[in-house]
């Protein structure tokens, strides 16, 4: 009986194969052919054989490498439904009727498994994008290698006499005036200082109270970040923040504040009050959850000052947030950290979404807050309302940008708690011993042991020697008395 033989599939051979079979048919050729005919197709088969092996090759690692991006995209499809899941589930587990202790540790887990998520996403969007990168560099290499080669370019003289006269046309694209050339020079000047001002570490901290009305009693700070390029020079944040995120030193600043800050926390939690200091973050810091897990960090190590420390967000990039920051978010406010909203533009908020978020805090501008009461108002409640409706959700409207009396009196008929702006104090920067290290108490003498003394039941036993007896101190009698006894 004849089995049929099973049909050979070529694309499932190794690529040795080819090469392998274009030297025996060389090595045939050779031996059966006369001459130099013999040779010529024995190297041509050869020549065909490492021809197909290396076709073989560059298809099969195409074939591979779609197969990786494929699994790749398969990987983030699942990591983005698992983190719609995570986050329905903590849904869930804020609609059961829990204690907010028991539900507490629930919530950090799902949190911290939603940055995980998010970071490892973060990590497959990079290895997607270096393959990419990898295959544009790859094509031009080949394209340059297949254009054909350029002939020389031969250089003719041309005869003045004969050359036509042409006007001279204004190379505007190409050449820059002097004053143009100056600008950018002393701008890439300025760039370089920047940069090296905060490789030293030149980062000043300056802080500007929050008072509440209409006591103006401090209840908290907000800590603004300069730049100091040298004595006579301070920078603001917004003469340094878009260099400084353009290099991507936005993080490297947001962790030499964060420090600080905490420092500054330390310091206040040692004074009554309940006082707090504010810190705010870049957008590159924001918009990365990897440089946000790498600032939590940090917050856990210096997790006994937490509780005075609030972090600010602004509103626009609240709204932003991607899963893995929002889960980010969500860790650090279950081990204390408080959050702001800061740069408000929409007074549309949700008092009990934004408390379950972490926010604890609404910094709205005063100017905003006074052309809604003045008939600009795109909300359903009244400006007047706005700071008990948050109170429902246990946060505190802070007016920022009170410029004057006036709109200090503006704001207490809003009804406004708080307040922030250059008619309380200006932005004062922090004295040197508030960053020192706190010193260890020294310990107290310890008292001097009492001397041994001789048990009882021993006999014979020397006594210790005795002490001897301090002289009297001899009493002072009055001049009348002795003279009463002498003539008695």
């Amino acid at each position: 009986m004849i089995l049929p033989l099973a049909r050979i599939r070529l694309s499932a051979l190794p690529p040795a194969a080819s090469s392998v079979a274009g030297f025996s048919l060389g090595a045939a050729a050779m031996l059966l052919l006369p001459g130099g005919l013999a040779n010529a197709v024995g190297l041509l088969s050869a020549g065909l054989g490492l021809a197909g092996s290396a076709a073989l090759v560059r298809r099969n690692w195409a074939a591979e490498r779609e197969q990786l991006l494929a699994g790749l995209g398969e990987v983030k499809v699942r990591l983005a439904t698992n983190a719609i899941r995570l986050d329905a589930m903590g849904k869930r587990i804020d609609q059961l009727p829990m204690s907010e202790g028991d539900a507490a540790p629930a919530r950090a887990m799902l949190n911290e498994l939603t940055a995980e998520v998010g970071l490892l996403g973060d990590l497959l969007q990079q290895v997607a994008t270096t393959l990419g990168d990898h295959d544009d560099q790859l094509r031009v290499v080949q394209d340059k290698l297949a254009a054909p080669p350029q002939p020389p370019v031969r250089t003719v003289a041309v005869v003045a006499e004969r050359a036509p006269l042409r006007a001279a046309e204004p190379l505007v694209a190409v050449r820059q005036s002097p004053a143009e050339i100056a600008q950018a020079r002393a701008q890439e000047e300025r760039v370089a200082r920047i940069s090296d001002a905060l490789a030293s570490g030149q980062v000043e901290v300056h802080l500007q109270p929050i008072v509440q009305l209409p006591q103006r009693r401090t209840r908290g700070y907000e800590a603004l970040v300069r730049l100091r390029l040298d004595e006579k020079t301070l920078l603001l944040p917004t003469e340094f923040m878009e260099t400084i995120e353009q290099r991507g030193f936005g993080p490297t600043l947001d962790a030499l504040v964060l420090t600080r800050a905490l420092a500054i926390a330390r310091h206040l939690g040692t004074k009554e009050g309940g006082l707090f200091v504010s810190c705010n973050f870049s957008g590159a810091t924001w918009g990365s959850s990897r440089a946000l897990a790498a600032l939590a960090r940090i917050l856990e190590k210096y997790h006994a000052h937490i509780g005075n420390l609030v972090i600010e967000m602004p509103q626009r990039v609240f709204r932003t947030l991607e899963p893995a920051s929002l889960g980010l978010l969500g860790a650090m406010s279950a081990n204390g950290v408080r959050f702001a909203l800061d740069h408000v533009a929409d007074l549309r908020l949700d008092p009990i979404s934004l408390h379950d978020r972490g926010i604890r805090f609404v910094k709205v501008p005063a100017s905003l807050l006074l052309a809604e009461a003045r008939g600009a108002a795109v909300t359903d409640i009244a400006t007047g309302d706005l700071a008990a409706h948050l109170a429902r959700g246990a946060i505190q409207l802070v007016a920022d940008e009170v410029e004057d009396d006036p709109m200090v009196a503006d704001m207490l008929d809003l009804g406004v708690g708080y307040g922030q702006g250059d008619v309380f104090s200006p932005p004062r920067p922090v004295r040197p011993e508030v960053f020192a290290e706190p010193e260890a108490a020294a310990p107290a003498p310890a008292a001097p042991a009492p001397a041994p003394q001789p048990a009882a039941e021993v006999v014979n036993y020397p006594s210790p020697p005795q002490a001897p007896a301090a002289p009297p101190t001899p009493t002072r009698v009055p001049f009348r008395d002795v003279l009463r006894r002498a003539t008695a």
